[in-house]
């Protein structure tokens, strides 16, 4: 039997128009890609970063008339306590309701050779304990209305496990099983989790120049954070029937 177009549209991405987005480390890479495409599509989208210069920076990049929704930042330590605190002081003055929050501050980190106690435990607060504060915050706001998505930016490098890279696997290993059980812990309160898994990004978390970046790209062994965006925005336009659990992905040519 032929469909209906109207029966046709329940199979489309559903409309984030008006939906209020928390985007942590959205002033840069990523972040910041997927913030103004989720502002762009008609979401009210709070970053968070934590220096002034790329927030202000991300603020300016955007002609905010041109949005179909909003765009607005604090900048925040969310390796603190008091970082944290700040962070969802702002939500509630701002949102009456908390629809998608994506985890996504991170720091790179080489391996346990190098740094010291102080450098590892600003690494593991940003990229694994700010997840799971955020996450607790985030639910208590989101468990009221029944209805919510939480989604956590991992990496590849929580299956590949690269050599001289320990402290950082260590932190994105620990976000792949948080997101899994997390999952089973939130789905019967109408609550989503999805995890995102990219691969290489050309962003300023990579060893590399920007050009040696846009070279890379160029030959299929990089993504864009563009590439990782769009993803995202697949992922919290779905319906309510439908979870996207994990996405993983890679750069065409890159094979590990």
């Amino acid at each position: 039997m032929q469909q209906t177009k109207s029966e046709y549209s329940t199979y489309l991405p559903q409309d984030i128009s008006g939906k209020s987005v928390i985007i942590t480390g959205g002033t840069t890479g990523i972040g910041r890609t997927t913030a103004i495409l989720l502002a762009g599509q008609g979401a009210n989208v709070l970053v968070i970063g934590e220096d002034p210069a790329h927030l202000s920076d991300t603020m300016n990049s955007v002609v905010h008339e041109e949005l179909e929704g909003s765009l607005t930042g604090l900048t925040a330590d969310l390796a603190t306590e008091e970082g944290i605190a700040r962070l969802f002081s702002a939500v509630d003055k701002q949102f009456d309701k908390l629809d998608i929050f994506i985890n996504n501050a991170a720091l790179a980190f080489q391996g346990v050779q190098s740094g010291s106690y102080q450098d590892w435990q600003k690494v593991i607060n940003t990229n694994l304990l700010g997840y799971i504060a955020c996450t607790h915050e985030a639910l208590s706001r989101m468990k009221k209305y029944k209805e919510g998505h939480i989604v956590n930016v991992g990496s590849m490098s929580a299956d590949v496990r690269e050599k001289d890279s320990s402290v950082y696997v260590a932190t994105k290993s620990g976000i792949q099983g948080f997101s899994e059980s997390l999952r089973k812990e939130v789905n019967e309160l109408g609550i989503k989790v999805s995890l995102i898994e990219p691969g290489a990004v050309g962003t300023d978390m990579q060893p590399v120049s920007p050009e040696d970046q846009r070279e890379k790209e160029k030959n299929l062994e990089m993504l864009t954070a563009e590439d990782i965006a769009a993803a995202i925005l697949y992922i919290v336009s779905q319906p309510k029937r439908c979870d996207v659990v994990d996405i993983k992905i890679r750069p065409h040519l890159q094979l590990i």
